[in-house]
């Protein structure tokens, strides 16, 4: 496995030392070229031509077109052509090898679409970073994308990435400055479905060490291992077959409750959907019970449930006299429309 990983990781860095050693080579090639310009243009200037027929004889001689001289040349003048000729002809041959090999080897595209890739993570902010697309990073990714969210994918394989067309970045997440490229200092959340449990601890430790207030959602492979991301800084540690095994029993005992959760939650072709909206700072609606708010009356939303500021407890289907306060966090039913009416409600 450590080879493995190691092997990625020399292939990861390969690919990008080519794509830099592909501009780094294309960029001595243009400052060669230009670096004999500039010696043939000073060449005749010394020989008495004039700044634009030194300029037009020097464009001539390297590209060697076959114009004749703009002026006759004396024996010195001869000489010096003919090694501008020799320095312009192995110049420009130089040059051609040089791009032909870039663009047959890819290096050149890959260089591009990587800077062109890094622009569009940039201007992200509030998006999910996703880590592994394997079938739980795939699953999470498509919903996240189809619910209208933004996406960055982190994964070291360059297969699964394919023809993905969403922002991604071909790299390994445990390193900081791959979590630093997708933009984690500007991000909602972040998603961990590595390979292993080792690396999802590992990734854990290192992007809560980067951004404290992170929502961090990682994938545990065992059940043993969700005690340990949490006390790693996960916000939340999910067991995939755990979930899974709870839902098919919920199917089984309560068929028709778990279809609609698993509507309101997953369902895109419907409007409704359960959301949560946390209560900010100066809200107006601090201090004031849900009877004074009447939110279902003024929005058309339904409050199922509060949570209490700092993660605390949850209160089902809370009574009127309940005092909404900063950093409560309201779990409300309801379209598009009237969970936007329910936050311009509390200030949001």
């Amino acid at each position: 496995m450590l080879t493995s990983k190691s092997s990625r990781r020399r292939a990861l860095l390969v690919g990008v030392d080519s794509g830099r050693s592909a501009v780094h080579r294309i960029t001595l090639a243009v400052l060669a070229l230009v670096a004999v310009t500039l010696f043939g243009v000073i060449g005749y200037l010394v020989l008495g031509f004039t700044p634009l027929e030194a300029m037009y004889q020097t464009i001539t001689t390297v590209a060697t077109v076959g114009f004749r001289e703009v002026r006759p040349l004396t024996a010195a003048g001869q000489v010096f052509t003919m090694a501008l000729i020799l320095l312009g002809v192995g110049t420009v041959l130089y040059n051609l090898g040089v791009i032909v090999e870039a663009l047959i080897e890819g290096h050149l595209r890959e260089h591009v679409e990587r800077r062109r890739m890094d622009r569009r993570i940039a201007a992200l902010s509030g998006h999910v970073i996703i880590c592994g697309y394997g079938r739980v990073g795939r699953a999470a990714t498509a919903h996240l994308l189809a619910t209208g969210n933004e996406v960055v994918v982190i994964d070291s394989d360059e297969k699964r990435l394919g023809a993905l067309t969403t922002s991604h970045l071909l790299g390994d997440a445990l390193d900081d400055a791959t979590l630093r490229a997708a933009g984690i200092d500007r991000a909602g959340a972040l998603i961990i479905a590595l390979d292993t449990d080792t690396d999802t601890v590992y990734v854990t430790l290192s992007a809560r060490a980067l951004r404290p207030d992170l929502v961090i959602i990682s994938r545990a492979r065992t059940v043993d291992a969700k005690e340990k991301m949490v006390l790693a800084g996960a916000t939340r540690a999910v067991n995939p077959q755990l979930i899974g095994g709870r839902r098919m029993a919920s199917f089984a005992l309560h068929g028709d409750v778990a279809e609609f959760l698993d509507v309101v939650m997953h369902d895109e072709d419907i409007d409704y959907r359960i959301d949560q909206i946390r209560i900010p700072e100066d809200s107006p609606a601090s201090g004031r019970t849900l009877r004074e708010l009447d939110l279902l009356g003024r929005s058309g939303a339904q409050v199922l449930g509060l949570r209490m500021r700092d993660r605390g407890q949850f209160v089902a289907n809370p009574p009127p006299e309940t005092v909404v306060t900063t950093g409560m966090t309201v779990i409300a039913l309801g379209d598009p429309a009237q969970i936007g009416s329910l936050m311009a409600l509390v200030g949001l």
